[in-house]
Order: C-alpha cells, then sequence, then structure tokens
C-alpha cells in the first residue's frame, strides 16, 4: 500500500515581548514596571504544502486463519482421526466416557500419538479425562491437521485419546490368535486377519468397570469382550479377562455398527458380504464372487473342502443379540424375526418392543420390528416404510417425508430357521436355475398367491409349487418390502439412534434428563451418500444431487406408542463439487459422509464421518442451533 505525510499547516503570531530595563555597567538603576501584554498580530500566509513521502515496502503475509469460522452452525468438530480411518464405534457410558475406534488407518503412518503408540492399525480408544455429557454450552474446534504428527495420530478438542487396544494384541497370551482375528469355526486356522473395529458396547458390571464389546467388520466377521477397568490414568484391560466371542457353526459376517438394549445386551449388525439383490446368483458357479465372499464363508464352515454345497447366505445378515453378556459364556443369537438384508444398525425403543432398523446398501429400505412380548427379540411383526416427499420441495435441507408403514409379515426365529436350514444343503449349478428365492416369488407372494410359482417362470427350486408361506418376508426382506409397496430407494443409510431417557421422558411424561424438561424426541439417523436411487428423478424419492455423496443427517420425531410418521432433515454436507478430486468434493467444514449418530442426554449428537478427508472427523452437532 502507498504511503503518505501530512501536509503541514505554518501559523506566524506576533508575540508581545515583556518590556525591562537593563542597567549599564555603571550603577544599577531600580528596575522598571512590566508593560502591557501587546495584541495578537494577523495569521500569517499558510505555508508551502510538503512533498508526499516515499512508499512504504509491502507488509509479509500474515499466517492462515482459523477454520473454526467456517464451520456449519451448530458442528463443532470435536475430534479428528489418523490418515486412512474411519470414525467408527461411538459410545458414551453412563458416567460420560467416550469410545470410539480407528478402523483402517494408513498402514504409512510413523508418527507416535504422546503415548508412545502408533496408529496404523485398527485402534480401540477413548477419550481420557474427558465426561462427555458435561462438555460446556459453547464449544471449541480442534483444527484441521496440518502437521504430520496431526494428520498421523488423534486431535481432539477435548480430552486425550487414549489407546485400549489394536488389532492382533495377545494381552501376554491371553488371547493368543490376537484381538480381531477370526478363526474357522474349529478354530484351527485363519480366515480373515483385517481387524477392522467397528461398534462398541460398554456393559457395566459395577463402578469404573464392565465389558466393552466391539464388533470387527469383515467376512467372516466377530466380535471381542474385554473387561476394563478404569483408575486415574484411564481405562485398562484385565488381561484374564478377554476372548473372542463364539459364533459356532455358522459364524457371522461383517459386524458393522450395533446398540445395546435397554435390558443390557449388545446387538450386533450383520452388513455386507452378499450379493445384495442378486440371491439368485449365489449357486450359479459361472457367477462372479469378486470379493470372495463365498470362498470365505465356505474356509469357516467347510474348513476341510469336505462338501460340495454352497455356503448357505440365509444364515447370514440378520441382528445379532448377545445374551448372558456378564457371564463366562456370552452367546450370540440370530434375530431371524428382525428381518434379513444388510443390516447397519438396530435401536430398540424404550417400550423395549418397538425397533427401528438401517439397511446400508443402494436401494435400501427402511424397516421397523414390534416384538409381541418385552425384551423378546424373538416373535413379532416385520413392516417396511413408505415415504412421501414434501410435494414440490427437492432442496435435501429443507425437504422432509411422511411414512406410512407397511405390515409385512408376523414370524418367529423357530418357523424361520426351519426355512433356513432347507438351503443348507444347496450344490452349485450351471443350469441357470437358483434353488433361493427370486423376484418372481416376492410378487407372487405380495398378490396373495396360492403357491410359489415354478421354476419355469423363474421361481427358485426350493419353494416351487409348495404352499405360499412368510419366509420371503424375513429371508429377502428387501424383495418382499419392495413388492409390498415399501420405498426401496435409500442410499448408503446408516446408523440410527435414540437418547433412551429423552425418548422416555418426551414419550411417557418420566423426568429422567436433568435440569431439562423433554417434550419432543427423535430418532436420528445418517445418509452416507445421497445418491442414486435418491436423486434418480423416479419413484418415492427424487431429491436434487446438490450434497449428493457430501451426505446428511434426519431426524424422526416419537410419537405416541414410540410410532414416527415424518422424516425432516436436520444437517447436510456441503455442495458436492463432482469437479474437484479426493476430499475437496467435499468441505472439509463440512459433513464428508457422516456414518454412525449417537444422541447425548442434552440432545445433541455425535456424528463419525466415513468420508473424502484425509482426516476424517468425529463432529458434535447441536440441532437447537437450527430448529
Amino acid at each position: 500500500m502507498m504511503g503518505f505525510t501530512k501536509k503541514p499547516l505554518i501559523n506566524a503570531m506576533l508575540i508581545a515581548t515583556l518590556g525591562m530595563l537593563t542597567a549599564c555597567d555603571s550603577d544599577d538603576g531600580k528596575n522598571g514596571e512590566v508593560g502591557a501584554v501587546g495584541k495578537s498580530g494577523v495569521d500569517g500566509a499558510p505555508g508551502a504544502p510538503g512533498a508526499d513521502g516515499a512508499s512504504g515496502q509491502d507488509g509479509t503475509d500474515g499466517k492462515n486463519g482459523s477454520d473454526a469460522g467456517l464451520i456449519t452452525a451448530g458442528l463443532t468438530r470435536l475430534a479428528t482421526v489418523p490418515a486412512g480411518a474411519e470414525v467408527t464405534g461411538a459410545f458414551i457410558t453412563e458416567e460420560g466416557d467416550l469410545f470410539f475406534n480407528l478402523q483402517h488407518p494408513s498402514d504409512a503412518n510413523e508418527i507416535a500419538d504422546a503415548d508412545g503408540v502408533l496408529l496404523n492399525k485398527g485402534t480401540v480408544g477413548v477419550l481420557k479425562g474427558l465426561n462427555v455429557n458435561k462438555l460446556p454450552k459453547n464449544l471449541i474446534s480442534s483444527p484441521v491437521p496440518q502437521t504430520d504428527k496431526e494428520r498421523q495420530t488423534v486431535m481432539s478438542a477435548y480430552g486425550e485419546y487414549q489407546v485400549v487396544a489394536q488389532a492382533g494384541d495377545t494381552f501376554g497370551g491371553a488371547m493368543p490368535n490376537g484381538l480381531g482375528m477370526i478363526f474357522d469355526k474349529n478354530g484351527t486356522a485363519a480366515v480373515n486377519t483385517s481387524g477392522w473395529p467397528d461398534f462398541n458396547g460398554f456393559v457395566s458390571t459395577g463402578a469404573n468397570e464392565g465389558y466393552l464389546f466391539t464388533n470387527w467388520e469383515s467376512v467372516p466377521g466377530g466380535m471381542s469382550r474385554l473387561k476394563l477397568n478404569k483408575s486415574d490414568s484411564g481405562w485398562m484391560v484385565d488381561t484374564s479377562d478377554v476372548m473372542m466371542l463364539d459364533f459356532g457353526q455358522w459364524g457371522t459376517t461383517a459386524n458393522c455398527f450395533g446398540s445395546v438394549s435397554p435390558w443390557g445386551t449388545p446387538l450386533t449388525s450383520e452388513e455386507w458380504g452378499n450379493f445384495g439383490d442378486s440371491t439368485h446368483l449365489w449357486d450359479d458357479a459361472s457367477a462372479s464372487d469378486s470379493y470372495g465372499n463365498r470362498d470365505a464363508f465356505d474356509a469357516y464352515v467347510d474348513p476341510t473342502g469336505a462338501t460340495s454345497y454352497v455356503p448357505n447366505t440365509y444364515r447370514y445378515h440378520y441382528i445379532v443379540e448377545i445374551t448372558n453378556p456378564k457371564t463366562a459364556n456370552p452367546t450370540p443369537v440370530k434375530r431371524y424375526a428382525m428381518g434379513r438384508f444388510e443390516h447397519e444398525n438396530s435401536i430398540v425403543m424404550p417400550d423395549r418392543k418397538t425397533v427401528y432398523l438401517s439397511q446400508d446398501d443402494t436401494n435400501g429400505v427402511m424397516f421397523k420390528f414390534v416384538a409381541d412380548t418385552a425384551e423378546d427379540l424373538s416373535v413379532g411383526t416385520l413392516y417396511g416404510a413408505k415415504v412421501t416427499q414434501d410435494l414440490g420441495s427437492t432442496e435435501p435441507l429443507t425437504t422432509g417425508f411422511d411414512i406410512t408403514w407397511i405390515e409385512l409379515a408376523h414370524g418367529n426365529d423357530t418357523e424361520i430357521e426351519s426355512w433356513i436350514a432347507q438351503y443348507d444343503t444347496v450344490e452349485y449349478h450351471n443350469d441357470g436355475n437358483t434353488s433361493y428365492l427370486t423376484d418372481i416369488d416376492a410378487v407372487a407372494w405380495a398378490s396373495g398367491a396360492s403357491n410359489y410359482p415354478t421354476v419355469a417362470i423363474g421361481g427358485g427350486k426350493v419353494t416351487a409349487q409348495q404352499p405360499m408361506d412368510n419366509r420371503i418376508a424375513f429371508l429377502e426382506s428387501r424383495k418382499a418390502a419392495k413388492a409390498k409397496g415399501a420405498t426401496a430407494e435409500w442410499r448408503k443409510f446408516e446408523g440410527i439412534y435414540v437418547n433412551q431417557k429423552r425418548a422416555e421422558e418426551a414419550v411417557e411424561g418420566t423426568d429422567l434428563v436433568a435440569g431439562e424438561t423433554v417434550n419432543d424426541a427423535y430418532v436420528y439417523f445418517a445418509i452416507a451418500d445421497m445418491d442414486k436411487g435418491m436423486i434418480d428423478d423416479i419413484g418415492d424419492i427424487q431429491l436434487s444431487a446438490r450434497v449428493k455423496d457430501c451426505g446428511g443427517v434426519y431426524r424422526m420425531k416419537l410419537e405416541a406408542g414410540y410410532d414416527v410418521s415424518r422424516i425432516e432433515p436436520v444437517v447436510m454436507g456441503s455442495t458436492y463439487r463432482s469437479s474437484l478430486n479426493g476430499a475437496e468434493r467435499c468441505d472439509v467444514n463440512g459433513l464428508s459422509q457422516p456414518d454412525n449418530v449417537i444422541v447425548m442426554d442434552d440432545g445433541r449428537i455425535l456424528l463419525g464421518e466415513d468420508g473424502f478427508q484425509e482426516n476424517n472427523t468425529l463432529w458434535l452437532y447441536n440441532p437447537k442451533v437450527n430448529d
């Protein structure tokens, strides 16, 4: 910037002098009197302008400012995770301990954290020195990582991330095969060693102690249970009580997110690992198994290769309840009546009967299950949601949906398991037919046909021409829901969650939330990619592509009986920029593919990212800011 000097103005003044009589060298005379002050003279003419000063030198560039001012209103960057990692497993204990995991961090991370731990493999951890339920109302944000150390470790605005355990840990030989490592049904050969931790669920056994259940998302999948004790130095593993759960003859798959039921049983979700909506290809020997999932299941259930049977895909993709969680033998029980699909999460309402479930896939369905009896998830009715979009509205941030629940069927685990068993001896074929249920079977069932169709018109060989039953509602829940008219257009429908205290107070009027009267409570859910069927201009959901893969969060207000009839948007990612590459496609100061959501006691929500960013974020969002 150019520099200038001020132009001086010179004022001449006549100054009166004080007259004084001064003596000569001779004798001093007497001093005379002081004369009167003279009149002020007139102002003199202005002086000539001064020359402009020389231009100053340009200043040096200032340092980059903080990103905090750019964050969407209500969003706080609570923590960032190391390069390559997804934020998984967020769980808050009653005492306010916040657990969360680092799934698949980059194996190139080579800078240790403050405790000297390298974060280059699947990691289970907790924020030490923090009660997350007592966070202040006005929060600071953790900065976007800039240095190599910030990029390769966990940065948190509050508390300090403490590593509890990492994939492969043996705990001094107490878990010889290693944490997260999956072995066949006989426990003799490793079938998966990826070590991807997902959901955490803490079951207390007393003050400052309890069991931490952690999902390991792989095909086949698994779940660990670690006994933890808390002291002033943080949470420590009791190495005398650690295990990988035994999922029995059939095992489990891709244990993704989950929840803990109101009666204290962890619920783990089986997600990917099948052929999605193309089950009819599962027993086709010529069909591509690009991810090797059939081979992985085969290695688990038939490690010697003694049979030619196809691993029964109907044995997988359910909610699994861990019964007897505090005993020496916690027992996984697959809850078939809650439907078979790519489960991301299920959340049980305070009535201990109503359950909302999310399907993480392209063209997925939102489901509801209502148990016949409280705390018994083995028998009940399954529903699919049909949504009606707000008329004339397509902007994701302002467009909501009305919900109509379509009843699919009533079922019980015992009967459904008997149907599943009929597919245990299916063999590979090359004749163009399938043993599994098809879209044609679903249409016949939905139309009220008395018998299953023949194979010749596209039915399954196991059920061909047999009397119609409700198996398709529980073995091919998406096909059944779609055939009945439910909306099958959701894309990457991720975590779904409710705060039990807020829900019960809002619906039942029970005073459970200290310092606040809760009149309204919500079930929240995240959509990682608002893409494919959500923006294709056909069907029930026809949103604009503005947000697209940046994703967003919705909520459903709880009504009497823990029903929901309305979906409304809460917070969306920034505008998706398809012309850019990598992380720049979604603004670093907004959501980037939110995965799981946890509702805190004060109504704020935690959002874990599985996005484009180099360092994904664990966000805290306050819905009241924009209500």
